[in-house]
């Protein structure tokens, strides 16, 4: 918690900085990559950095853990924490590069709010960069334990063993271990981080969602192309489409991700948008694997079934499992129907079919698609504390810490 010589300046400092929090950080973002233009070979993702999600995601983190700390000083914001900690380990971030990051943030600071940034006002940001900072390295340290691991040795080198064109704009990727050491497994709902050689000569990391249950030899991830050849934010799935084969070798991290199946007894409901349904089909895979007897409910909305990603695999695993069953919302149906499950048309409405009793949800699929899910369920009566969901890149939406 913070100092009593602290928490008067950051409650009177606090309407400021985060009124110009987006300036600060787009300000840090920039004086650090002219500084250490290193940091953007293999760590940071520029197609955020390009579109502004990142700069974004630091200020909506900082000024929500600074406000925390305020309003209930008692209380670590969890949600938060894991979420960006988890990020951080998947691309091998190292503690002592929280260093490097405080340089540049607070010469952003001084430069956007200038003489205001006295040295007590110094003092007490400072302290509330470390509490937030301390925070995550003992998470990442604990992750990195976790699994006998290190930010130099997460990363593993596998061989493409097969291409599966789901839709016209979806590829899974299935590759294979390329040495006979073990295979760090996945909890369901995990992800992995790729790290390839872009065409200029600089490696970037996108992190992807594993499909499939482990097996001890192989990872399945589905990629979905981002069109615009040119844009940072589509460089890393435009190459895996066109340039990665059968054969070809890729390094990926170790799985992380905190947005994982609880294993209760109780029902569980995963509704999905579009690409988002790639945790699901992990998910699903881990509980056909299980044997699970849990009632699982799927929900999924996409433009058509011709666009639907991996609806085979997770058709047959619904059906597979002794509870599962499935709706699908289509906004452009070619009237195929769902042997699952039945389909509506338009958007996702949970209203329109039955929600099971005291079940766990998860969520995951655009901005737009994950709030207006999450306020239907809470409309419902459903407790946000049983509500998780996934945000594909920058986590822009800091959702309630119940």
């Amino acid at each position: 918690m913070l100092s009593d010589a602290s928490r008067p300046i950051i409650e009177a400092t606090l309407p400021v900085v985060g009124a110009n929090i987006e300036e600060i950080a787009k300000r840090f973002y920039k004086h650090m990559f002219d500084a250490r233009p290193d940091l953007l070979d293999g760590l940071f993702n520029r197609g955020n950095q390009a579109d502004g999600r990142q700069q974004q995601a630091l200020a909506g983190s900082i000024a929500a853990f600074a406000t925390l700390l305020l309003e209930k000083p008692d209380q670590l914001p969890d949600h938060l924490l894991s979420r960006v900690a988890h990020k951080h380990v998947s691309l091998g971030l190292a503690p002592d590069q929280y260093q490097i990051v405080h340089e540049h943030l607070f010469w952003a600071i001084v430069d956007v709010l200038g003489d205001a940034v006295t040295p007590e006002v110094a003092a007490a940001w400072d302290e509330v960069y470390w509490l937030m900072g301390n925070l995550l390295i003992n998470q990442e340290r604990g992750l990195y334990n976790a699994v006998h691991l290190s930010p130099e040795t997460i990363w593993r080198t596998w061989r493409v063993a097969e291409r599966i064109q789901e839709t016209d704009d979806v590829v899974t990727f299935v590759v294979e271990r390329t040495d006979e050491r073990e295979v760090k497994p996945s909890l369901p709902g995990q992800y992995v981080t790729i790290k390839m050689l872009m065409k200029d000569g600089v490696h970037q990391p996108r992190q992807y969602s594993l499909t499939r249950a482990d097996d001890g030899k192989h990872r399945h991830f589905a990629v979905k192309r981002v069109h615009g050849l040119s844009t940072p934010d589509g460089e890393m799935s435009n190459l895996l489409h066109n340039d990665v084969k059968v054969g070809d070798e890729v390094v990926l991290s170790a799985p992380f991700g905190d947005v994982v199946l609880e294993y209760t007894d109780r029902p569980v409901v995963m509704a999905s948008a579009g690409i988002g349904i790639t945790p699901m089909a992990g998910m699903l895979s881990h509980l056909v694997k299980a044997g699970s007897q849990r009632q699982v409910l799927l929900l999924h909305a996409d433009d058509s079934e011709d666009s639907f990603p991996l609806r085979k695999q997770v058709s047959d695993d619904i059906s597979a499992l002794a509870e599962g069953s499935m709706h699908s919302w289509f906004l452009n149906p070619s009237g195929g129907g769902d042997a699952a499950g039945s389909t509506f048309t338009g958007f996702m409405d949970v209203n329109a079919v039955e929600l099971p009793i005291d079940a766990e949800y998860y969520l995951c699929g655009p901005l737009p698609f994950l709030q207006a899910v999450r306020s239907d369920l809470i409309a419902k009566g459903t407790r946000p504390k049983d509500i998780q969901y996934e945000v594909f890149g920058p986590d822009l939406w800091l959702a309630d810490y119940q």
